[in-house]
């Protein structure tokens, strides 16, 4: 048997691509891995290259930034510090500051503590009186302190025990000559009138002296029975004369010692800083032995350390140290993103790109493996493959574009193609075209169309090409098409999508099922189908398909689809129909029961209300739209009622669907619902 045929395509692949930098002229690619070994000679160049220099960069840019944060605070110490008063002091500058100053003013072991009278200045553990301060030059300054404990003539012991060295520890010096030594005797000096009784820290069985001497000499007068407790420096100019048993100690001491302080010129922390990024840059320099990867990233790392620990020597915890840190801290964040970058733009990128098209051309592989497989194991079966070339040619290069399917498209084949018939009301196949990623399906073709032409047509003419008699007839082919797809063949086949669009006429308008698109195959045994999601197209698509609680799935859906296309067949008109010449027919089934109900209560024999064969299906239609599955019909049932008479079938219970209210908000979602939408499972 010859006849024309229809061609499917399923899916058409087009590539159009840059040639890659592995192609060879002539367009054959190369090896895969001379391929990757090209790239990643240049990409390592290239990230040594760009490495080196982020990692130069950075030291580069940390001399000017600080060297500017430097230059600005000698600035702002200028213009922003100005001189200010303390107590008695006037006119104290840098490097003096008050604790409410900016960060920027002063050395913060120059912090003067300010009231109305006194100005005072913490040294080690004890706050010191500030009567006095002489700037003797821009670099050096004298500063005359007192011992709270010894102001004023008072009788005691020192704030905290001094000696040259701690002085000098501390960043001051004290160049007095005499100093005032306090020592416990166990036993009274009798004969030594340059030991002062300290009358108020007289103990028991103890006695406390104190002698203003030589800083070389004190410990000379040093009496076996006596202890060194300690010391405080005295004022130049306390007295003219060495001091004698008739000068009192304590009138020395009151009015304090000086201490000289080297004032640090106001550019010291540039020059502290220009000093420790010269050294970083040497150090890094000089840790370079390669121009690996790994030993340019630790030296830069290492060198930058460096850096941070030499501002620490000389400025610790200053806002300049701190601000050292962060600077640092925010290079090693921008090195390490241009590392990342760099990786990822030559070497990532193309190992991604690689694998990416290995993958690719693995499963392409792989699937065109298993289509093979598959298709020489069904040697036996009818349907003929047919070259992509073959398929050009019978289309006349896709010329004549039927449909379009949720699958691909349709086109039309004037050439014959010779096929088996298995069943008469199920459109054949007739071959098939795998190659690669082109994919095609031959169908046996279809002269008159689908049946949505003829029963939704609003021409007159074809209204007429159907009699109620020749519907009943493609009602019974469509029926026994479905039986045979559910009970003729070894596996159960549920076609999840039976409509008018998808009910095709030969020339005979014999009906034939097609687009199996949505279907599934299960064994005849199963009584549960699982789907994992809705199938089928709004207005012919089962309940149980859109929520489980109104049943399981089973055959049963088909025959609900059946059941909405026997309706449409029977009022030749589509069930929703928004544009109705009154409210209550718009949708069909509800209108067609109530009809066929009030028919039965009067019990009327005219049929010229409702034909009789509309009833047949109409009848038929209401009995598989049933909202539980367990009510509805088998299709052999279906195929028994559409060859009885229409006065012996019973009316069914009403339809739950049925009852739909005519308000104008039910039109709309009527109207709205009417739209076909195909939901396909995965």
């Amino acid at each position: 048997m010859h006849r024309s045929c229809e061609v499917r395509v399923t899916g058409r692949l087009t590539c159009k691509s840059s040639q890659p930098p592995w192609t060879s002229a002539a367009g054959l690619p190369q090896s895969l891995a001379e391929a990757v070994r090209e790239e990643d000679t240049c990409s390592l160049r290239l990230l040594m290259a760009a490495t080196k220099a982020s990692a130069i960069f950075p030291l580069l840019l940390l001399l000017p930034l600080l060297h500017l944060l430097s230059s600005g605070l000698v600035a702002a110490g200028q213009e922003d510090c100005p001189p200010f008063s303390c107590g008695q002091l006037r006119d104290v500058k840098y490097p003096f500051r008050r604790k409410d100053d900016p960060a920027i003013c002063g050395d913060t072991s120059y912090q003067l503590s300010c009231d109305a009278n006194r100005s005072t200045l913490r040294i080690g553990s004890a706050d010191y009186f500030v009567t006095q301060i002489s700037y003797i030059s821009s670099d050096e300054f004298l500063i005359r302190l007192v011992d709270p404990n010894l102001a004023g003539g008072s009788c005691g012991l020192p704030a905290q025990p001094l000696s040259p060295a701690n002085w000098s520890t501390a960043g001051l010096f004290c160049g007095s000559y005499y100093w005032a030594s306090f020592m416990s005797c166990s036993e009274t000096i009798q004969n030594d009138t340059r030991y002062q009784l300290v009358s108020c820290e007289r103990r028991k069985d103890t006695f406390v002296y104190v002698i203003v001497a030589p800083f070389a000499d004190e410990l000379a007068y040093l009496h076996p029975w006596c202890e060194y407790l300690s010391m405080i420096p005295v004022a130049g100019d306390a007295f003219v004369t060495p001091p004698s048993s008739a000068v009192d100690a304590f009138s020395i001491l009151q009015k304090g010692f000086d201490c000289n302080i080297p004032a640090r010129p106001p550019h010291w922390k540039s020059t502290i800083i220009r000093r420790c990024l010269k050294k970083a840059t040497s150090m890094f320099s000089d840790l370079i032995t390669s121009k690996q990867l790994l030993s340019i990233v630790s030296s830069v790392v290492r060198s930058e350390h460096h850096f941070v620990g030499c501002v620490a020597d000389d400025l610790y915890g200053t806002y300049i140290h701190r601000i050292s840190i962060a600077v640092t801290v925010l290079i090693l964040i921008v090195e390490l993103l241009i590392v990342l970058l760099i990786l990822g733009r030559f070497v990532i990128a193309p190992i991604t790109l690689c694998v990416f098209l290995a993958h690719k051309l693995w499963v392409s592989r792989a699937s065109v493996d298993t289509v093979e497989k598959f298709l020489r194991a069904q040697q036996t079966l009818t349907p003929t493959r047919y070259a992509y070339t073959d398929i050009v040619a019978i289309t006349r290069h896709f010329r004549q574009k039927l449909g379009q399917g949720g699958f691909g498209s349709v086109f039309g084949a004037s050439s014959p193609v010779a096929f088996s018939i298995h069943h008469v009301n199920v459109v054949r196949l007739v071959g098939y075209c795998a190659e690669g990623s082109k994919r095609a399906l031959v169908y046996e073709y279809m002269p008159n169309g689908s049946l949505d032409r003829y029963i939704f047509s609003s021409n007159p003419t074809a209204a007429r090409t159907f009699t109620s008699e020749k519907l009943i007839d493609i009602a019974m082919g469509v029926a026994r098409g479905i039986h045979y797809l559910h009970r003729g063949c070894d596996m159960q086949i549920l076609h999840f999508d039976i409509k008018p669009h998808n009910i095709l006429l030969d020339r005979n308008f014999t009906p034939k099922i097609s687009d199996f698109g949505l279907a599934k195959l299960y064994p005849k045994g199963n009584s549960l189908v699982s789907v994992s999601a809705a199938r089928g197209t709004v207005g012919y698509i089962a309940p149980e398909l859109i929520s489980r609680s109104f049943g399981i799935i089973s055959h049963k859906s088909d025959v609900y689809s059946f059941g909405m296309l026997l309706m449409e067949m029977a009022g030749r008109r589509r069930n929703v129909n928004p544009r109705a010449e009154n409210s209550s027919q718009v949708y069909y089934p509800s209108w067609i029961y109530d009809k066929l109900a009030r028919q039965q209560e009067i019990q009327l024999d005219d049929t010229s209300e409702i034909e009789e064969l509309e009833k047949k299906l109409a009848v038929v239609g209401l009995w598989c739209i049933q909202i539980k599955p367990s009510e509805r019909p088998t299709m052999a049932k279906v195929m028994e009622m559409l060859e009885a008479d229409a006065s012996s079938l019973p009316m069914p219970p009403k339809p739950f669907f049925s009852s739909v209210d005519s308000t104008s908000e039910t039109k709309a979602s009527l109207i709205s619902s009417s739209a076909e939408l195909s939901i396909i499972s995965e």
